[in-house]
């Protein structure tokens, strides 16, 4: 053992607890030790490290802050690799704090909470202001903490009813040539929305809310020339409203109500380079007191691990592609 490595062990009494960390054949334990680089090995009711030393002290906080999660909460294999890492990115953060962060209780299911800082940060944002921009790449979870924002301030009673849109861009917002009623008309581009609500609620209770009006889900362009009150309204979608959308949107809003806007400034579909709704609102809005931007970056994507892999490669190749080291197609 060299001068810079250390061991250590950790030791674990609880059985059940112990199985609850280490995983079935120890692969919670594989999966830790591929992050840190640090060797981990179970025996009895200790779990021993070799590494070094500041990478041992590392792992032995996150197995202790793991093991104070675990008293109160199930996380499977993808839950660690994702509390491990955030930990590892910022020091300063408790565990028990995300986990406990309950923004939404679920029938059956484990509550929506944060599982990182940038989800935290972006939960009591929405908390604390009127107008929250959402910011980033697909799979951050921008748009269903949104959602899970919205069914709670409707559970609690702090709002009367939510409204959920989109520019339905893919049909250029112009629907009467398509076939079917308004419903069969809007509902491919509305799909996403109806999933994460039914992910929320009961789906017979979401069907009686959209009868009742308590809950509406609608093209952005069937917003124009209406004023709401007492709702929580979500835009998703908003880097494919134009900035004549974006600024109808948002002069919707009117007492006692929030408004959540989520969007990838990356991915606009618009046509004939009209410009972004939602790249003008953030020039345009940074200073107003009240409206509060958070951005998401590849690292907070919580969707299989290979989106955030993805997610690099394409920003590495636009990236190349802005600075003019490669016009291929």
């Amino acid at each position: 053992m060299t001068q810079s490595e250390t061991s250590a062990e950790v030791e674990v009494t609880d059985s059940e607890l112990l199985l609850r960390l280490t995983g079935p054949g120890s692969t919670h334990l594989q999966a830790l030790q591929g992050e840190f680089g640090v060797t981990m090995g179970l025996r009895g009711d200790r779990i021993f490290l070799r590494g070094l030393s500041e990478d041992v002290a590392l792992v032995e906080r996150v197995l202790a802050e793991l093991l104070d999660v675990l008293r109160s909460h199930d996380l499977s294999k993808r839950d660690i690799v994702r509390a491990a890492r955030t930990l590892a990115a910022h020091p300063d953060v408790r565990l028990r704090d995300l986990f406990d962060d309950v923004v939404v209780r679920r029938v059956g299911r484990s509550p929506v909470a944060p599982k990182g800082v940038a989800q935290q940060l972006y939960i009591e944002a929405i908390r604390t202001h009127d107008v929250v921009f959402g910011i980033g790449p697909a799979g951050t979870g921008k748009t269903y903490l949104a959602m899970a924002m919205a069914v709670s301030a409707l559970q609690e009673g702090s709002v009367k009813r939510i409204i959920l849109t989109r520019p339905a861009v893919e049909a250029g917002e112009k629907l009467g040539f398509l076939p079917g009623d308004l419903a069969e008309k809007v509902n491919p581009y509305l799909r996403p929305l109806y999933d994460a609500l039914h992910d929320m609620m009961d789906v017979t209770r979401v069907s009686q809310m959209l009868d009742e009006g308590t809950i509406e889900v609608a093209p952005l362009a069937f917003m124009r020339g209406r004023t709401l009150n007492d709702a929580f309204v979500i835009l998703d979608e908003a880097q494919n409203s134009t900035t004549e959308q974006m600024k109808m949107f948002l002069t919707r809003l009117g007492f006692r109500s929030r408004a959540v806007i989520t969007g990838d400034i990356t991915q606009t579909d618009l046509p004939d380079a009209r410009r972004s709704g939602l790249r003008d609102a953030e020039r345009l809005l940074q200073e107003i007191e009240g409206i509060h931007f958070s951005y998401f970056s590849d690292a907070d994507v919580v969707r299989h691990p290979l989106v955030q892999k993805i997610i690099q490669a394409y920003e590495a190749r636009d990236s190349q592609r802005r600075s003019g080291g490669d016009e291929s197609e």
